[in-house]
């Protein structure tokens, strides 16, 4: 074999080596990735420097991955420095094709028939208003399925916008809404009430807001709830108000909505009811605590 000859084999090996290793790298990253994403858990962490004690999920997924696979492991440590398979944009463009992918699954499974919308509110730490959609339906094995389709960034919430967004939703994925036969809205009053109606459930809860956030300012507020709470149950169970009995007359708290979940409202007015005297006693309180320092001042 002539000397240039040698060195392009010894190159075309190197160059063949360097693809396996890449293709287990990439192997690797692609499987501990579709971990996290089955089980819901969350990838990067505060501190993911080479000398941190957890360099959180993936990392560490990937590292124990590592040590007990010696092919991966030797593909790991023979791998170039500027190889970022383990870079956060690099997660995130497995992340955008695995969801891609299973979206395109999901639109297969239901083929041509009817399906029903799910839509909810959602809201994560970007505080943007956004709408969640979910697929119902029947598959070919006669199964009825539930499945995420996608969230939609919605900057007004009344009933033509978020009936247009749906619709652009769902062009993306070539489903029209003549498909549709069932609709669901997890208390999305704008999608059947006015607007009128809407700005009226809105103040109230802000006032409900209003009310957790004064009574439960302190230790000796809540305090004071709980005892006014417990006198008037005393109270009513002496009189034969209230009956007696194994898990009734439990202790109670008010209970603050949560962003996410229109269902956890009713829970607060629910509270908000059984606690009302008391809630009057605090708010009593605090407004002769108020005009007497106003006085002192």
């Amino acid at each position: 074999m002539k000397p240039k000859q040698h060195i392009s084999a010894g190159i075309e090996k190197q160059s063949e080596q360097a693809k396996k290793n890449y293709q287990i790298h990439l192997t690797a990253t692609i499987d501990c990735i579709r971990f996290l994403l089955r089980q819901g858990l969350a990838f990067r962490g505060n501190d993911e420097t080479d000398d941190s004690i957890n360099q959180r999920n993936f990392l560490e997924l990937l590292n124990f991955l590592a040590q007990h696979n010696e092919e991966i492991d030797r593909a790991f440590k023979n791998a170039h420095g500027n190889l970022k398979l383990r870079a956060p944009s690099i997660q995130k463009d497995i992340v955008r094709a695995a969801a891609s992918e299973t979206t395109k699954a999901i639109v297969n499974d239901l083929g041509d028939e009817l399906f029903a919308v799910l839509v909810d509110e959602a809201c994560d730490i970007s505080i943007k208003e956004q709408m969640s959609v979910c697929l119902r339906y029947v598959n070919k094995e006669g199964q009825v399925r539930e499945h995420f389709l996608g969230l939609v960034h919605v900057s007004n919430t009344n009933a033509l916008s978020l009936k247009l967004s749906l619709e652009s939703l769902l062009e993306t994925y070539n489903l029209s809404l003549s498909r549709v036969r069932g609709q669901g809205y997890d208390g999305a009053i704008s999608s059947c009430n006015g607007c009128k109606k809407q700005v009226e459930i809105a103040l109230l809860f802000n006032l409900l807001t209003n009310l957790c956030n004064v009574v439960g300012a302190s230790c000796k507020r809540r305090d004071m709830l709980h005892d006014s709470q417990m006198t008037k149950t005393i109270e009513a169970l002496q009189s034969g108000k209230f009956s007696s009995g194994r898990g009734l007359n439990q202790e109670i708290a008010l209970k603050r909505a949560g962003d996410t979940r229109w269902g956890s409202h009713y829970g607060t007015i629910l509270r908000l009811i059984s606690l009302f005297p008391s809630v009057v006693n605090v708010l009593e309180y605090v407004e002769e605590d108020e005009n007497n320092l106003e006085q002192r001042v």
